[in-house]
């Protein structure tokens, strides 16, 4: 649901909850102010201060779970692009016209895997990338089964099959980590969770007759991090994306004379 909100209604979504939760806890602190005892301050007090408490270990926790699985892209995007590059160079040793051929098709291929890391997860441009890097994936598989049927004894076609086969794999975990996102059941919990925790904050301490101004910097500071844990979840579509630099230099240097000659 939040995955496909631009940024700026994720935002604004999150700063309306928490703010009027906000807003609620000012209005009924001001009307319990007259009517609550000394005691029922400190009851509310206590319930306000084990609800905050509560809050931080959650938001600590969907922090974490987004973090993890954001350095978790970052190393796939790198893991992909070690591979392309290491099958790219082993498949220069391939004969001829098997070395040719599978030369083209890994430019296409880093192309398409530059598509697949810019693009949004779950929307037609990204599938077609997807599509389009599976379909030079089968490619390639058939050019290397032809360069080992016709050197069966021979050791770079083997190779060449072990990284390109690594190459495949790796892909497939990249696309896996694009929709490994932390349950939306989570996120909610957050958001709830914090917009009462904050409510109950604002409450207590209209009763004892302090400014708004204390709510109003925690509340910022929650959406903040609510915000930020969202934005970690969502690869191209917020501020804080993974990066495809690696992938980038790896198609320039495609753009070279292969560094080895057919055998």
């Amino acid at each position: 649901m939040y995955f496909h909100l631009p940024s700026w209604a994720l935002l604004l979504i999150l700063g309306l909850l928490v703010g009027g939760s906000i807003g609620v806890g000012i209005v009924v602190g001001r009307r319990l102010r007259e009517r609550v005892e000394r005691g029922g301050h400190e009851s509310v007090g206590v319930v306000q201060g084990t609800l905050l408490g509560l809050v931080g270990l959650l938001l600590a926790f969907g922090m974490t779970m987004a973090v993890g699985r954001y350095e978790v892209r970052r190393a796939l995007v790198v893991q992909e692009a070690n591979a392309i590059g290491t099958a790219y160079l082993r498949a220069q040793l391939l004969p001829e016209p098997q070395r040719s051929t599978s030369l083209d098709l890994f430019v296409r291929y880093a192309d398409a895997a530059i598509v697949v890391a810019d693009e949004v997860p779950d929307t037609a441009p990204f599938d077609r990338a997807v599509a389009e890097v599976e379909e030079i994936q089968r490619n390639l598989w058939s050019e290397a089964g032809d360069a080992v049927q016709a050197d069966p004894a021979g050791t770079a076609p083997r190779l060449y099959v072990e990284a390109l086969n690594e190459m495949i794999d790796t892909h497939t975990e990249r696309v896996a980590s694009l929709g490994n996102r932390v349950p939306s059941t989570v996120m909610v919990t957050l958001v709830l969770g914090s917009a009462i925790a904050l409510g109950v904050l604002s409450l207590y301490l209209t009763m004892l007759g302090r400014g708004v101004l204390t709510s109003l910097l925690a509340g910022a500071v929650v959406v903040l991090i609510l915000f930020v844990s969202f934005d970690l979840d969502r690869p191209r579509r917020g501020f804080i994306t993974v990066p495809d630099d690696v992938l980038v230099d790896v198609r320039a240097t495609m753009d070279l004379p292969p560094a080895a000659g057919p055998p």
